[in-house]
């Protein structure tokens, strides 16, 4: 067994490995089965609502983090693996489902997948509240969403390819296997677990929540993520019926999002550490509105690739930055539950925002959706501007 603790940079290795696997489900998410499904004529509105549904999972991540915590005597490592493992399962379950045929069946089966990837996202935040300090919190969350972004990338080139020489089964099979091989370095890594006993979770809980800061961070949650949700599922869709690309063009554009979204990642987990959480977010929000007005102007893919990115660059910032505020806030001894509560709330704002922009631009456009997701930022950008987190060794406020 290896111990992480003894080599610095296998510990941004391990995290970002397994947001990996975050990403390549989250591009299945917003990039493969937005396009599958309209090859199955299923109409934009009805695709944007089953796929923000089957994400549900992500936004009550509080129910796998609190399963986690109260099994906590056990560690995170094995909690890991399970969700890894019923993400798996799940993909390989989807490959053999057509789901023009049977719709309800694939929903059901990329609802349990996504189960899975809560399991594996609470339990590798919790690990890594437990395992780091104040100090180093934005550059962790940095190669977390990094490796998020870099798994996105990947797949947003490689699985089309798959797609277009085999086809969709080829694509999940794939996925699966990619999984599988990354489950692997964890079983290597040797865990010291700092509880022995179980949690009193729902108590613990309620004394962090009674703190006004706690209460405050879990508004921002809610927010933060209300512009990048607005353009989730939606840019495929613009993509495919505004710009008129194909899959294959589709995804070099995500890959190249993906991509400056791992830079401002780790960009923005730096300043995150060296200017504080709350300045790094201000001035990363404050220059996306300007970039998401501007998308509005993108009738032509070649305009469209550079706002894109930008707007990546960006995104992967601020988050990273804001992910660094949840951090300081959590408790480790409940660090699945609490961190799972932010970035579930976090997730509930993003993906319930996505789940309706379908039905904005149906009833409107397309530039309307992209106007909303300038104008969505002001609560976040409010409620940052007033926060003020107690400094207690970083430069976090």
């Amino acid at each position: 067994m290896i111990d992480i603790n003894k080599y610095g940079f296998l510990k941004y290795f391990l995290f970002s490995s397994l947001y990996f696997t975050e990403g390549l489900n989250k591009v299945i998410g917003v990039m493969i089965l937005p396009i599958y499904f309209l090859e199955k004529d299923i109409p934009p509105e009805i695709i944007t609502f089953i796929i923000g549904l089957a994400a549900i999972p992500m936004m009550i991540k509080f129910i796998w983090g609190g399963i986690a915590d109260f099994f906590i005597k056990h560690g995170r490592k094995k909690f890991i693996i399970f969700g890894g493992s019923l993400s798996i399962i799940s993909l390989i379950g989807v490959a053999f489902i057509d789901p023009g045929d049977a719709l309800i069946l694939f929903f059901i089966l990329v609802f349990i997948c996504w189960i899975g990837v809560g399991f594996l996202d609470v339990s590798a935040d919790a690990w890594a509240i437990e395992i780091s300090d104040e100090k180093e919190r934005g550059k962790i969350n940095g190669s977390m969403y990094a490796g998020q972004n870099i798994g996105m990338a990947s797949g947003a080139v490689i699985l089309p390819i798959i797609g277009k020489i085999f086809d969709y089964k080829a694509v999940f099979l794939v996925s699966a296997l990619i999984i599988f091989l990354i489950l692997l370095f964890p079983l290597i890594i040797r865990e010291i677990k700092i509880v022995k006993e179980r949690q009193k979770i729902a108590k613990t809980l309620f004394n962090e929540f009674r703190k006004r800061m706690t209460l405050a961070i879990a508004f921002l949650a809610v927010t933060y993520g209300f512009s990048a949700g607005m353009l989730l599922f939606i840019a495929p869709i613009y993509m495919d019926i505004g710009l008129e690309l194909n899959l294959q063009q589709i995804g070099l554009i995500v890959m190249v999002f993906t991509i400056t979204t791992a830079i401002g990642s780790l960009l923005g987990g730096v300043l995150a550490d060296r200017w504080g959480r709350r300045k790094s977010i201000l001035l990363l929000m404050g220059i996306s509105v300007v970039f998401s007005i501007s998308l509005v102007f993108t009738d032509a893919w070649q305009n469209f690739i550079v706002v894109y990115a930008l707007i990546g660059l960006l995104q992967g910032g601020y988050i990273s930055a804001m992910l660094a505020y949840f951090m300081d806030v959590t408790n480790p001894k409940v660090g699945a539950t609490q961190y799972a509560i932010f970035t579930g709330l976090g997730n509930f704002g993003q993906i319930g925002i996505a789940a309706f922009s379908g039905t904005i631009y149906s009833m409107l456009s397309f530039d309307h959706v992209f106007l909303f997701a300038a104008w969505i930022f002001g609560p976040a950008l409010l409620i940052t501007y007033l926060l003020r987190i107690k400094k207690t060794g970083g430069n976090n406020g």
